[in-house]
């Protein structure tokens, strides 16, 4: 019996629309026909392709490069992102890292073949260091941080994708201010506009969104790139303790200052020292007026890594949930939580944690072969990628599975069950890689004290699972990340909630990009709430799923909390924080997040009238579009499919309402019932 696992009259419009656009290939017209593409091209036999079809079946979607990529004749990479290397010079390497532009050609490289690119851009001299070779004066990171940004805007990356970068400067680097600046809207006072002007603009602004994302565009410089200030502890003890901080450089200045010795042996010269409270309140303004930058704990990102024996952390991946070195790359794939869910809406709802957990171990198979198959945009990242074999098994639909299972984002039950998600994910994605180890050997790097000393994230591991390190060995450095999975979420979740955020509405109006540059605005509902409606009939109750209005920071960081210490990579997530709140309970956020231990942490105040969203909240109609089987697999036969639980594997499978094929562990289908 040929079974299609094929969702497509499911999926509303857009998600339709842009699973096409996005991942399918010529011919291609559903979701199972782009799985069966994916699962021939990674396998490496028969057997294998057939688990890996089973683990997508069972809720695994690998992120959208590896959708997009595999099997396909196109030379693109099935990474989705990676950080490159700038050094201080305009040619050439310094001790093995690229110039300028140098660094730039690689970036553009990688960017055509489908890759975002995060870059630590700290290492270049500031504004007014001298450049002995010319007997000048540098320009500063940021005048050649607007070359990457130009860059991004011209070279298409691959798969109708647009470039992704992230910029990132630490929080002592001598021109810091002018980063956390960089993408500050101006003035309109300051354009030469009276009040009764400037408000004439703001009110365009605010009711016309493709005006809104022009004008940010044109006058916002690093458009293209987000920003995250890269912080370190001693900077965070001086904002508690309103004590000076020091800017420096390893660079001379082209005026006399005083040099220190820093805690790693290194001399530098300071160049100038602030208040580290209003060095603080600068990036906190910015943020809560414009969203940026990020702020990434740079130590908690080196001290919790599996690997700082052999590598130092600097910069993060566009999306800021992974810390990468020079030339990693980010191999993901998430877990789709909705479809764990078993008797959702009711009071017998319950989580598949046996079934989640044979899925997360042929993630973690699948993003392991993919490092094996994929085409490389620099034999660099190949190199760094094989020797660590770094890999990012996560989840999205949160939010969705809690509302499928009664639960309240941010409630202590809620939180109870992020904790055991991530345990179960931790578990079975460490074990899987420890399995995977025993077959074809260890990542090269692999040395167990190192791997499991003191503070790394896997000396946290249960004690059987570090003896079966020890003993083992790991296929694996790192395993786990939560991305914000946005466009996967859409499509092959039919707009699931996205990575582990809540809901962001019932109904959205989501303004999509065109190929033009052009945007144009489409409705969606939330996947739950259509299958809500499918299962109990239109007349379902919306508070029964908490959206992001419903929210208190709280919930957000209650859940951030309970996630972070099970997540060995990071988290992508945003603290939707309410226009109105006040500004001191704003910076607090931070603060707090920093003494929980998180590695970074990004909000969004809503401000439609600067930034120009790309989701709105829509208004809700008395009954959505109903689904027709609420995401469940069809059969492409005579015979509709359904889903039963295989009493011999324990596995989900797909059986006929008639006939007799069933489970792929042989069990006849006949006494699945």
């Amino acid at each position: 019996m040929k079974v299609e696992t094929n969702f497509a009259p499911e999926l509303q419009a857009l998600s339709q629309s842009l699973l096409l656009e996005k991942y399918a290939q010529q011919g291609e017209s559903s979701v199972a026909a782009i799985q069966a593409r994916v699962a021939k091209a990674l396998a490496s036999d028969e057997h294998q392709e057939r688990r890996f079809q089973e683990t997508m079946r069972l809720g695994f979607v690998p992120a959208g490069r590896i959708n997009r990529g595999a099997g396909a004749d196109l030379a693109v990479t099935l990474l989705n992102c990676f950080v490159q290397p700038v050094a201080d010079t305009i040619s050439g390497h310094i001790d093995g890292q690229p110039g300028i532009f140098e660094a730039l050609r690689e970036a553009a490289e990688t960017m055509r073949r489908g890759g975002g690119v995060g870059y630590d851009f700290s290492g270049i001299r500031p504004a007014g260091a001298r450049v002995f070779g010319t007997a000048s004066d540098a320009s500063g990171p940021l005048s050649y941080m607007r070359v990457f940004d130009k860059m991004c805007e011209t070279v298409n990356s691959a798969g109708n994708r647009r470039g992704a970068q992230m910029g990132v400067l630490r929080i002592d680097h001598p021109d810091i201010e002018r980063f956390v600046d960089a993408k500050k809207l101006p003035d309109l006072a300051a354009l030469g506009l009276d009040e009764r002007s400037s408000e004439l603009v703001l009110g365009l602004l605010r009711d016309q969104p493709a005006f809104a994302w022009a004008f940010r565009g044109a006058f916002a410089t690093l458009s293209n790139f987000n920003l995250s200030v890269a912080v370190t502890d001693e900077f965070m003890r001086a904002v508690e303790s309103d004590d000076d901080f020091d800017l420096v450089h390893s660079a001379p200045p082209s005026h006399e200052c005083a040099t220190k010795v820093l805690a790693d042996g290194r001399t530098v010269y300071v160049y100038r020292t602030v208040k580290a409270k209003v060095l603080w309140e600068q990036i906190m303004t910015n943020t809560y007026d414009g969203a940026e930058p990020g702020v990434v704990f740079i130590d908690r990102i080196n001290w919790d890594n599996n690997l700082r024996a052999v590598e130092t952390i600097s910069a993060v991946n566009p999306c800021g949930e992974q810390g990468l070195p020079a030339y990693g790359c980010c191999d993901l794939g998430s877990m789709h939580l909705s479809r764990f869910v078993r008797e959702p809406f009711t009071g017998e709802a319950a989580f598949d944690y046996p079934g989640f957990r044979r899925a997360v171990a042929g993630a973690v198979e699948m993003l392991d072969r993919v490092l094996d198959v994929s085409r490389w945009p620099l034999p660099e990242q190949q190199s760094q990628a094989r020797s660590k074999r770094r890999i990012g098994v996560g989840y999205f639909a949160m939010g969705d599975a809690l509302a499928m299972l009664g639960l309240r984002y941010g409630s202590e039950a809620s939180v109870a069950f992020v904790d055991r998600v991530g345990r179960e994910m931790r578990d079975a994605a460490y074990e899987a890689s420890v399995e995977l180890a025993r077959k074809f050997g260890a990542f090269p790097l692999f040395a167990a004290e190192e791997f499991l000393a003191e503070g790394t994230f896997a000396s946290r591991l249960p004690a059987r699972i570090k003896d079966m390190i020890r003993e083992h060995g790991i296929r694996n450095s790192h395993l786990l990340s939560l991305a914000p999975t946005g466009t996967i979420a859409l499509t092959f979740g039919d707009n699931a909630s996205s990575g582990i955020e809540p809901i962001y509405a019932l109904s959205q109006v989501r303004s999509v990009r065109q190929k033009d540059g052009s945007r144009v605005e489409s409705t969606v509902f939330n996947a739950a709430y259509r299958a809500a409606q499918n299962a109990l009939g239109p007349k379902v109750d919306p508070t029964a799923f908490p959206t992001v209005a419903d929210l208190t920071v709280d919930d957000h960081l209650a859940v951030i909390a309970a996630a972070a210490p099970l997540i060995d990579a990071g988290i992508s997530k945003t603290v939707n924080v309410p226009a109105n709140y006040p500004f001191a309970d704003f910076a607090g956020v931070y603060l707090r997040a920093w003494k929980a231990g998180l590695k970074g942490i990004t909000t969004y105040r809503e401000n439609n009238v600067l930034l120009g969203s790309v989701i709105a909240a829509g208004s809700l109609p008395a009954a959505a579009p109903p689904v027709t089987q609420s995401m469940v697999p069809q059969e492409s036969g005579a015979y509709s499919a359904m889903e039963r639980r295989c009493p011999s594997c324990n596995a989900m499978t797909l059986v006929k309402k008639a006939g007799c094929d069933g489970c792929d562990c042989g069990y006849s289908a006949c006494d699945v019932s």
